[in-house]
């Protein structure tokens, strides 16, 4: 008989899940202290961090170092097997070493831990034995609960290794929330792909000056509906004697109000109040999350209350959000 996947996948699932709830109840003991102290190391800003490790923990380091490194931390990977070979010369004092091993006995870490040692550099241990080699040399260890190996012959690191990305994980973010990293910041380092565009802001694609529909309060409908199929978004502001904006003509007001004397009213009867806008500096990620949800296709850019720029959802698929 054919093993059954899917009640496998449940059984994985389940089990990496119980290690992740010890992984959290530990954070409310020793390991919890030892994790704030590693997080004072690594926030030195004269510090960088060089991760390390072999085998499964070295896919994980490399992880954790890239996960750093996108969140404003100097971060490096360092192969455990090529430290002792010459990549020795790039830690430097002053530099944190984050060192993963399960078992902590890892030999190909030996080097790594006698130069920590000689230049006194700070290492930080991610282990689940204390009392290993690895534990023994650290600065800090963070000793992390020997949970259950989700492979049925306990060998292959399964749960192990899902710990070991999620301490990794709670660091980065701890650094991260500590700097006060913002989305901006983030944009910096994720200028490519769909992630980087949505990390664009509207200034970014709006359109500008003549291209911006608006119109004065008191104008007429024919005249704001001319407004409106000319500049081509589908609606139009109305702005008030200082330039305020005080509200949005769009297709679906115009379909609303439908009547013989359409044309003769004045936009003031029409237009929508307090319309939705978006600013300048607002995130195209978060512009295309309001079009959804308001069931829209453009926004007025505002700023001081007065429209500065309009910004389509056809703008946000050029440019790689939608």
């Amino acid at each position: 008989m054919k093993p059954d996947s899917l009640a496998s996948a449940r059984r994985t699932i389940a089990t990496e899940t119980r290690g992740l709830e010890a992984l959290a109840a530990a954070l409310d003991g020793d390991l919890g202290t030892a994790l704030v102290r590693a997080v004072e190391f690594m926030a030195d800003p004269a510090a960088r961090v060089i991760v390390t490790g072999m085998g499964k923990s070295g896919h994980v380091g490399r992880k954790i170092a890239a996960t750093l490194a996108s969140t404003g931390t100097q971060a490096y990977f360092v192969h455990a097997a090529e430290a002792g070979h010459g990549d020795l010369g790039m830690i430097a004092h002053g530099d944190v070493v984050l060192a993963l091993s399960w078992s902590g006995e890892s030999a190909e870490l030996a080097p790594i831990l006698a130069y920590a040692a000689r230049f006194d550099v700070t290492l930080i241990a991610v282990t689940s034995k204390a009392t290993s080699t690895l534990g023994r040399a650290a600065t800090v260890v963070l000793e992390l609960p020997r949970a259950e190996e989700a492979c049925p012959h306990g060998l292959a690191p399964t749960t192990s290794t899902t710990l070991q990305l999620a301490i990794g994980d709670a660091l980065a973010v701890a650094l991260l929330e500590g700097r006060s990293f913002t989305p901006e910041d983030f944009r910096v380092f994720h200028p490519g792909g769909k992630l980087g565009s949505s990390l664009r802001t509207v200034r970014d694609v709006m359109h500008v000056g003549d291209r911006v529909p608006v119109v004065a309060s008191g104008t007429p409908m024919s005249e704001a509906i001319i407004a409106m199929t000319g500049k081509g978004f589908g609606c139009v502001g109305v702005v008030d004697a200082e330039g305020r904006l005080i509200g949005i003509v769009t297709d679906g007001d115009l379909r609303r109000h439908l009547s013989p004397n359409l044309l003769e009213q004045r936009v003031d009867d029409v237009m929508t109040r307090n319309p939705k806008t978006t600013r300048p500096d607002a995130l195209l990620g978060r512009v295309i999350a309001t079009l959804n949800v308001s069931s829209i296709t453009a926004l007025l850019v505002v700023e001081d209350e007065r429209p500065v720029g309009v910004v389509h959802v056809h703008d946000l698929l050029r440019a790689g959000v939608a």
